[in-house]
């Protein structure tokens, strides 16, 4: 797996401190600063400990089967500014070299937010997810069609949440289906707009965000 991150930290610099300090128990295989330098902390073949209580696929040992790329950015809690194109330009190369040494699936490019929903949000609605399935870096569903069906809410119950779970759960959420629309699946819900609709976060179920889920699993 490659896990995409940003820093939630002021600068690179402040990133790259943190991440090599042993009493902070967290680490990364890379940190890319917000000019495009790459700095490489652990060694490819070797465990980071970045992903922390995650899932993916049926699995909960992400930190085990994963790249972790950490990109230099405030965050949510420091105004989250965007990514400048030469960051972005920078972690689509980075990628495609871890890519091009390792049998990682297109679909198992994934943000923190996606194996860590209930716990995280980046690296966030202005990660250019397009722009790195366009440099071959993860699987975007450009051009997905609407679905027509039952938008579902927060509160909802019955059989269409348990197939919205079990579709979510296919592609790799770590969902429990158990036919409520409680918080755990709206957060799911978020999770997957941010990846694939960043442009309207509101943890409803419609007809474009079941248009994107289905082009996705065409795609695989």
């Amino acid at each position: 797996m490659l896990v995409m991150h940003y820093t939630d930290m002021l600068s690179a610099e402040e990133a790259v401190a943190r991440l090599c300090d042993a009493d902070a128990r967290v680490s990364a295989h890379y940190v890319v600063s917000e000019a495009g330098e790459v700095f490489q902390l652990v060694e490819e073949n070797q465990r980071a400990w970045h992903a922390g209580e995650s899932h993916w696929r049926g699995s909960n040992a992400i930190n085990a089967r994963s790249i972790g790329i950490e990109i230099a950015n405030r965050g949510h809690s420091h105004d989250y500014p965007a990514f400048p194109m030469e960051q972005m330009q920078a972690v689509a190369q980075l990628s495609k070299e871890i890519l091009a040494r390792h049998a990682i699936p297109e679909r198992n490019v994934v943000a923190h937010s996606d194996v860590a929903f209930l716990r995280k949000m980046d690296p966030g609605e202005k990660f250019d997810w397009k722009f790195l399935a366009r440099e071959g870096v993860g699987l975007f569903p450009f051009g997905a069609p609407k679905l027509t069906g039952t938008e579902l809410h927060r509160n909802d119950t019955g059989t269409q949440v348990m197939r919205l779970q079990t579709s979510l759960a296919n592609w790799g959420y770590g969902l429990k289906l158990d036919g409520e629309y409680g918080e755990k699946t709206q957060q799911c819900v978020i999770a997957f707009q941010r990846h694939y609709r960043p442009e309207n976060i509101d943890g409803v179920w419609d007809n474009e965000c079941a248009g994107l889920l289905a082009a996705l699993h065409g795609l695989v």
